[in-house]
């Protein structure tokens, strides 16, 4: 089966439906996946860079194997369907036994490890978590002592499970790991060991022991898991300020599983290899490089326990492409910009298929650049946590128009309407006409925990349908393709990192010099986008950037928030009902980034200029002085993710 090639696939996929066998559940899912050949490879794991080539890989038979044990090990620890099992780990094989397993068992919370401890209290209360998996102590990992220390301040917790990092330690190694390891514990837990270092209430226990215990052949509970049970809370709205902690169902990740398989075809079948490296706290990494290719019997190459940030791993990433015959793989814009820095130096690169790109967008020249030197497809992407991964992609095999984020994928709706100054549904947008994008199927969460956050999250538009307000502005061409125009939710993202304005915001507010406070997203051309903020400070007060900067830094706990840059200007742009207008401060940022490139190039337009486009959002106007230096701007602002228009000075 071909993967989609234009809108009349999708049509024919809804036409025929799944197939009436689908699975209920992520478990039987990848029971399906095991069913399709049990002793193919489902996924490989190297600790290191250097060990790549001799990865350690499970079975889809041991894999379910030990998916189940985990599912197992949960119930022995009290686990039932309403169950929160919160981890806190890097991209291990354990990672993903605790992700299936846990949704076996009960509900999955993953939360990201390079937060600060603050915020794992913030999510831990906010899921209601009461088991708790983390890695045990260990040489140069300080996830422990971060656990250790906010445990008191989450009540709930009972159970905390330890995943030894010396387990995955191969070869001769393994006996000096395991010597080190315990050196580790006596360092950092002390005297009283691990079970003395945290609360009376909190039960400590060892995740290898316990698998060891358990049968891999059933499932010790008995549980039919059904449809509408919950399956896993995602953390969403970005790593700072008030958690949002996004419901969803096994019928949800399901449906999102099977529509992202048929949408790529036999890009995701069986004999295929997937790379995964980003984090298994991401919906992307384990939905489209997890169970999506596992129900079809792909083989998940998972690097390194931090993915692509791993040592080395970008600089030997063709080597592991070449060794392994990788298929594809998903990363947002940085990880290209950062791969085309590295030389292919005759390496076997042919494999590679496709390669997803989402999170933000993807600046022209380097999606050019990046498919004519690797002859990868890209396909550019659109997903959200809360329609639980995935919702338009490029097609596989057809057109894939740069800039746009693709088809609908099949059994979900998408469009983009128009509400009124209350939020009410007036009418569907025409071609090409921008409005607010909405989502529908069974592929879209239930909602979030805190009832108050649900406010305006579901639109009406008398169709008997629930429609999920997305936030983000859009348009529909002729063809069915979808194109961003803006943000209403005004997160910035940093590398794929999502940030909320706020957390920046609120910290400025509370200093004695500031009236007002703006963050918004510089361009970059390598995190996609930078924090700064804008400031207008107090009538009759002066004050220096820096000073701002050092308070920023001291008060912002989340590092990734802290602004790059504090701009003082006298007035900030207000709205008629005086709002701080945004777009007028981005426009600035996009013009200071474009004449730097130009700058750096060595080139100067006769004009420059960034104009909000009804239809294609911010775009930067230019006018090249005459026609030799037109492709040199083109290419120099072919870096940013914004459409450029140049014309040539008559």
């Amino acid at each position: 089966m071909s993967g989609v090639a234009c809108l009349h696939d999708v049509l024919s996929i809804e036409a025929e439906g799944p197939p009436r066998t689908w699975p209920e559940n992520t478990y039987d899912l990848l029971r399906q996946g095991k069913r399709i050949d049990p002793d193919a490879p489902a996924l490989s794991f190297f600790l290191r860079v250097q060990d790549h080539a001799l990865p350690e890989t499970w079975s889809y038979r041991r894999l379910f194997a030990d998916v189940t044990r985990a599912a197992n090990l949960f119930h022995g620890l009290g686990a039932r369907k309403d169950t929160v099992i919160a981890f806190i780990l890097p991209n291990l094989p354990e990672t993903h036994f605790v992700i299936w397993g846990g949704e076996a068992a009960g509900i999955v919370a993953p939360i990201n490890p390079l937060l600060e401890p603050d915020a794992f209290v913030d999510l831990l209360n906010a899921t209601g978590a009461s088991i708790l998996v983390t890695l045990a102590p260990f040489p140069g990992v300080d996830l422990w002592g971060k656990v250790r220390d906010v445990l008191p301040r989450v009540p709930a917790i009972r159970h905390l499970v330890l995943v030894n990092l010396a387990d995955r330690v191969r070869g001769w190694r393994h006996i000096a790991a395991r010597w080190v390891q315990r050196r580790a514990v006596r360092t950092q837990a002390g005297p009283a060991g691990l079970a003395g270092a945290v609360p009376s209430s909190v039960q400590v226990h060892d995740f290898g022991t316990l698998m060891q215990r358990q049968p891999g052949d059933r499932l010790v509970s008995g549980r039919r898991i059904r449809p509408e049970d919950a399956s896993s809370f995602f953390c969403t709205g970005g790593t700072t300020g008030v958690p949002k902690i996004a419901m969803r169902r096994h019928g949800a990740e399901v449906a999102n599983a099977w529509a992202v398989a048929r949408f790529m075809g036999n890009g995701f079948g069986t004999g295929k290899t997937i790379f995964c490296g980003l984090p298994l706290f991401h919906v992307n990494a384990v939905m489209v490089t997890g169970l999506s290719p596992f129900s079809q019997g792909a083989h998940v190459v998972l690097g390194t326990p931090q993915g692509y940030r791993g040592d080395g791993l970008i600089g030997r990433f063709w080597e592991i492409v070449e060794r392994h015959r990788i298929n594809f793989f998903s990363g947002v814009p940085t990880l290209y910009a950062a791969l085309l820095q590295v030389p292919i130096d005759g390496r076997r690169i042919d494999s590679l298929e496709y390669g997803l790109c989402g999170a933000a967008p993807m600046p022209v020249q380097l999606f050019r650049d990046f498919q004519a030197r690797t002859g990868l497809k890209i396909l550019e992407g659109y997903g959200l946590t809360e329609a639980t991964c995935v919702s338009s992609v490029n097609p596989p095999s057809g057109d894939r128009r740069v800039g746009s984020i693709g088809l609908r994928l099949p059994g979900q709706l998408m469009k983009a309407v128009h509400l009124d100054e209350n939020g009410r549904y007036l009418r569907d947008c025409g071609v090409d006409e921008v409005g607010l994008l909405v989502v529908s199927g069974p592929n879209v969460f239930d909602g979030y925990r805190r009832a108050e956050q649900n406010v305006g999250l579901w639109i009406d538009l008398d169709d008997g349908r629930r429609w999920l307000n997305t936030g983000d502005l859009a348009r529909q061409d002729a063809d069915g393709y979808f194109w961003l125009t803006g943000r209403k939710k005004d997160l910035i993202i940093r590398g794929g990192h999502n940030i909320d304005p706020a957390v920046i915001e609120d910290a400025l507010h509370s200093h004695p010099a500031v009236q007002l406070a703006a963050a918004i997203g510089r361009p970059d051309i390598h995190a996609g986008e930078l924090p700064v903020v804008y400031v207008q400070p107090r009538a009759g007060i002066t004050v220096m950037p820096g000073e701002l900067l050092a308070f920023a830094q001291s008060a912002i706990s989340e590092r990734a928030a802290v602004p790059k840059e504090v701009c003082i200007i006298d007035q900030m742009p207000l709205t008629p009902v005086g709002k701080v207008f945004k777009p007028a401060l981005k426009r600035r940022e996009i013009l200071h980034v474009a004449e730097r490139l130009l700058a750096g190039a060595g080139l100067k337009p006769s004009m420059l200029e960034v104009v909000d486009d009804p239809g294609r959002g911010m775009v930067i106007k230019v006018v090249a002085a005459d026609t030799a230096s037109r492709d040199g701007i083109r290419d120099s602002l072919g870096q940013l993710a914004f459409p450029c228009d140049v014309s040539v000075q008559r």
